[in-house]
């Protein structure tokens, strides 16, 4: 007599394949996350300074090479040179936009300090109420 037990369907999800995928999600969104930061490659300062609050809006960071040249993070080519000039149309553009958009300068070490001092003052004749500059922490 054979036994023809009925067997009862699981009702129960199997999550593992779903944790996998989860942690190739992580692995991948760790790895891109620091090339989110958009920008040309200068070489930062180190100072001892606090971090500055989050805002919802995408800061404008205008940077500045040893040679002097400006890039602005916005546009079609942001890792072509501009001058001054149209950095602070770009920046009065946006400023018109959102009064609240945050104005950064990644100025290289090297750079001269009248080259970022003029356009610090050349950012805020554009319409900024304040300019901050970017600086790496100490190691």
């Amino acid at each position: 007599m054979a036994s023809s037990k009925k067997r009862k369907p699981l009702a129960e999800i199997n999550v593992v394949p779903y944790i996998d995928v989860m942690l190739v999600l992580l692995v991948i969104f760790m790895v891109t996350a620091p090339l989110l930061m958009q920008g040309v490659k200068v070489s930062l300062p180190q100072s001892p300074s606090a971090p500055i609050d989050q805002q919802e809006d995408e800061p404008v960071i205008v940077s500045v090479k040893k040679d002097g040249t400006y890039y602005v993070n916005l546009g079609a080519k942001p890792e072509s040179a501009k001058l001054l000039s149209e950095i602070t149309n770009i920046v009065a553009k946006v400023l018109r936009q959102k009064p609240s958009t945050m104005i950064l300068v990644w100025g290289d070490q090297h750079v001269e300090y009248g080259i970022v001092v003029n356009l610090m003052s050349e950012l805020q004749n554009a319409g900024a109420p304040s300019v901050g500059l970017v600086t790496e922490p100490p190691s």
